[in-house]
């Protein structure tokens, strides 16, 4: 995943609000990003639609002790336990957030809405009750750490072999917009996240732009279906391990929180 996941802007700045870091407003800011509102639907106790203030302070109140993130694919459940009505709407939004010390978890659903011209993006989360279990295929953040180095030096090779320029108009496009957000001094976690995951989350991100930008750029020695086919398999296995990496620093809070209380 390319872009920064709705699901770990809300476990990363809800896990801060959580632990008494930051004040409910800043948190929903953070959470809401570019977007115009999020609300909440299907929370317990609420009967409707709620803002994600109220969302926040009511999933406090019913026990949750920290949020995690699932960034599912095709034929890997990342970060999912079931049941498989809250996998399958997790695997078409591509992401969800996992609540830990109630079993409920969030889907996001996004909606453009406004005129031509003037459209704005508003997001549902969607509660759900979800299986107590440990949460497919999330290594640790030093396992992911290590697993990146070595898949940072196999897209290397990938890219090289398959002739890849990594340039043209999408690609160029793709790290300017990179650049951009590094410059604009956004954090990337929340605070209270160790410095490690800091650096896992930044790595595993331009990871996947690199392997973005290789599949969208027309440039380079793969120009045929076949060659195109085969630039996709070759990148699928560094792609698993970005996203896995992605899971494994949002979720380092949760991962540190549970290491103290053993």
């Amino acid at each position: 995943m390319l872009t920064e996941p709705r699901s770990g802007r809300l476990a990363s700045w809800g896990n801060a609000l959580i632990a008494g870091l930051i004040s409910p407003d800043d948190a929903v800011l953070a959470i809401v990003g570019e977007d115009a509102v999020h609300r909440v639907d299907g929370l317990p106790g609420e009967p409707g639609r709620v803002g994600l203030s109220l969302a926040l302070g009511r999933l406090r109140a019913l026990g949750v002790s920290g949020l995690g993130v699932a960034l599912p694919a095709p034929g890997h459940p990342l970060g999912l336990s079931g049941p498989p009505e809250f996998n399958a709407r997790a695997l078409e939004a591509e992401e969800a957030v996992v609540c830990h010390g109630v079993a409920l978890g969030l889907v996001p659903e996004v909606y453009e809405a406004g005129p031509e011209g003037d459209v704005h993006v508003e997001v549902v989360w969607h509660c759900l009750p979800v299986r107590e279990a440990p949460p497919a295929d999330v290594p640790s953040l030093g396992e992911a750490e290590r697993e990146l180095a070595e898949a940072l030096r196999e897209a290397t090779e990938v890219l090289a072999r398959l002739d890849v320029a990594g340039s043209g108009p999408v690609a160029e496009a793709a790290v300017e917009a990179y650049r951009a957000r590094a410059e604009s001094g956004r954090e990337l976690l929340a605070p209270g996240y160790p410095a490690r995951a800091v650096r896992v989350l930044e790595l595993a991100q331009r990871m996947a732009l690199l392997i973005s930008a290789a599949r969208e750029s027309g440039h380079g020695g793969a120009v045929s279906a076949s060659e195109m086919a085969a630039r996709a398999q070759a990148l699928r296995p560094v792609e698993r391990t970005a996203r896995r990496a992605q899971v494994a620093a949002y979720n380092a809070y949760v991962e540190e929180r549970e290491r103290g209380a053993r």
